[in-house]
């Protein structure tokens, strides 16, 4: 087999990846959820095709394997889209450096893909078990057990059939793939890229059952509280808001190519964008020429240190809002109430209970249950809601500087915008309990606004270990009571605790007290404390709401 058997592999790549774009696409939760895998997969192939033509026409006559391999190999990872797409042209360059001989065989197949695993080692930053990666490794394993003159069809199968096992283990392996229940965007994509060289050898594609690509979904363990350890005089506390972490994504994916460098420059370049961001990747073409991809938040920043390591030019730039707005991707599912006019309202809530009582009066749900929202989630809900008006209540789910982002991708001349200062769930309870769709949207949001900030927040939690907070040291078991994001309260038990808290909340006055009942929430702890309240602040009212929020036992708010 001549480098003909390499430029049909190419083809039929491109069609088993044209035919399966979509479906790859919406398996796509790792490492960011932008549902365009398969896209990356299948324009980096095209590319890769791409120079074939280029390189020797589309005739019938004899081709040179090492050459069309180099193609291959130049041309990916020229044109390389995403991380995906860049392994990608890391296989096709390992088979580019086995391809020594005058044909095709099992020593290419074999050689090509344990090399193509050493490169991408190599070149991702911080490898994680369940990917496209692993899918590789279990191939090159597989291929790695036959000798050179084994017949290449046994040799492309076995890599193949192990690619399709190790792609159905990926769930079990990445708990984000888990909790969603379906297989590898990545791995997936490259099942079909080494089904096409099964075909392109055989001339028949791999006779296999159909892999599962959806799992039951793994349920996720409760996050908890947890205080900082002790060390340092700091405040008790895991997170800003209802159950939600603090997200750390980035807003952009950043990817150029770099020539006349050195691998020394290369090295340099890896760790200056260590410090601008994550998912790097870094690869040659094998005849001086790299690809560079990293997401960030400061694309600039990330450009120009590859100044620094050479001549770049190629230059990518994609904001993972704006594809969130323009694709409509990563909505969850949504309640909207179809009498509500041209003005929204967004709530991002945590727990079953919770999103019924918002969704009740009103509002659109976004569910932080499991993961921390992010902005490009955040964006396409407001996008998908289609209303001219919307009014965001984020309970704490993300950072000011999150939502002055998301504001400024989703507002123009036709829509606008308005962020609520709603640090947690019973705070954005009590903005909705004035919203008046029938007031000028800036009113609206103002008198809402107010009602949030005449809500006394906080929170009880349990301590999960040792820690080191403002009013002394907590163990692990012990009850703390927070207002706001400050531990104001330590006691050995939980309901203890509770009735402190409530003690030191209505120190200051109120009339109204809402009680939100987390799912940990130990059984009967909501009446001892409206008992307690009764007893000694006679006069106070008290709403009880099960929201079965993770993390807090309760969250309390007091107008």
């Amino acid at each position: 087999m001549d480098g003909r058997v390499l430029e049909l592999w190419a083809r039929t790549a491109v069609a088993g990846l044209e035919r399966r774009c979509e479906e790859i696409n919406s398996l796509n939760v790792f490492p960011i959820p932008d549902s365009d895998t398969g896209t990356n997969l299948l324009f980096t192939m095209r590319a890769a095709l791409g120079a074939i033509d280029e390189y020797a026409g589309a005739d019938g006559g004899t081709k040179d394997v090492r050459q069309v391999a180099i193609a291959l190999a130049r041309g990916a990872v020229a044109g390389a889209r995403g991380n995906s797409g860049v392994i990608l042209s890391q296989v096709l360059r390992g088979v580019a450096e086995a391809a020594v001989a005058s044909a095709v065989d099992t020593r290419t197949v074999r050689t090509g893909l344990l090399m193509a695993t050493n490169l991408v080692t190599d070149a991702v930053s911080y490898l994680v078990e369940g990917t496209i990666v692993t899918v590789l490794r279990c191939a090159a394993d597989a291929a790695a057990e036959f000798p050179d003159e084994a017949p290449i069809a046994d040799t492309a199968r076995a890599a193949a059939d192990a690619a399709a096992a190790a792609l159905t283990r990926t769930p079990s392996q990445l708990e984000v793939l888990g909790t969603a229940g379906v297989v590898d965007a990545g791995g997936l994509g490259l099942v079909v890229i080494l089904d096409a060289l099964v075909t392109a050898v055989t001339g028949a594609p791999p006779d296999r059952p159909p892999i599962a690509l959806h799992v039951p979904r793994r349920t996720p363990s409760a996050r908890r509280a947890e205080p900082v350890a002790v060390g340092a005089p700091q405040a008790a506390h895991a997170h800003p808001g209802p159950g939600c972490d603090e997200g750390s994504d980035q807003d952009f994916e950043v990817m150029y190519l770099v020539s006349d460098s050195d691998e020394a420059r290369m090295a340099g370049l890896r760790s200056a964008l260590h410090e601008l961001g994550d998912s790097i990747v870094i690869v040659g073409d094998g005849g001086g020429g790299w690809s560079v991809h990293v997401h960030c938040t400061d694309a600039g920043a990330a450009v120009e240190a590859g100044l620094a390591a050479g001549r770049i030019h190629g230059i990518r730039v994609s904001s993972f809002l704006v594809d969130a707005r323009d694709q409509g991707l990563l909505v969850p599912p949504v309640r909207t109430r179809p009498d509500q006019g041209e003005r929204g309202i967004v709530a991002v809530v945590a727990g079953d209970g919770a999103a019924e009582l918002f969704a009740s009066e009103g509002a659109t749900i976004l569910r932080c249950d499991d993961a921390p929202v992010t902005r490009a989630q955040l964006l396409g809900v407001i996008r998908q809601m289609g209303r001219t008006e919307v009014l965001v209540l984020p309970n704490g789910a993300l950072t000011a500087q999150e939502l002055v982002a998301v504001s400024a991708a989703a507002r123009d001349a036709r829509h606008e915008v308005l962020l609520l200062a709603t640090s947690a769930m019973v705070q954005g309870l009590a903005s909705l309990a004035v919203h008046d769709p029938e007031r000028e949207a800036v009113d609206d949001a103002f008198a809402m606004s107010e009602a949030a900030a005449a809500t006394r927040w906080g929170s009880l939690r349990i301590a999960r270990e040792r820690a080191l907070t403002y009013v002394g040291t907590c163990e692990p078991g012990d009850g703390i009571g927070l207002m706001g994001h400050e531990v104001i309260v330590i006691e050995p038990d939980a309901v203890a605790a509770g009735r402190r808290l409530v003690d030191l909340v209505l120190g200051a006055g109120g009339e109204l007290v809402t009680l939100l009942m987390g799912s940990e929430a130990p059984e009967g702890l909501d009446t001892e404390l409206a008992d307690h309240i009764s007893q000694r602040h006679p006069g106070v009212e008290v709403m009880i709401y099960h929201g079965g929020q993770p993390g807090d036992l309760l969250q309390l708010g007091v107008e």
